[in-house]
């Protein structure tokens, strides 16, 4: 049976994904650079939301996905601090 943190677990990965999508399309329209950078955040942190829901509601007696989850939120958060950083003026 699906507790309440495993819906809010769902629900973060399904936003993550939709800003992602969101954020592509403004991109396609634009073309501006910060939302390309705002756009790969966003899917790094849906794998991030995506690894969580693996790790304690699919296989929450298999391995620890905890490495790969922290690694995917810091590579998200360094390319969006990156995209930041080559785009200021």
């Amino acid at each position: 049976m699906m507790t309440m943190a495993d819906a809010v677990f769902l629900l973060c990965a399904a936003t993550s994904l939709a800003c992602a999508v969101l954020l592509l399309r403004g991109y396609a329209q634009n073309r501006v650079r910060l939302l390309l950078w705002s756009c790969l955040c966003f899917v790094g942190l849906a794998v991030n939301n995506i690894l969580l829901v693996v790790d304690l509601m699919v296989i929450p007696k298999g391995p620890d996905l905890t490495t790969f989850r922290h690694l995917s939120a810091l590579v998200s958060l360094a390319l969006l601090v990156f995209g930041l950083i080559w785009d200021s003026e």
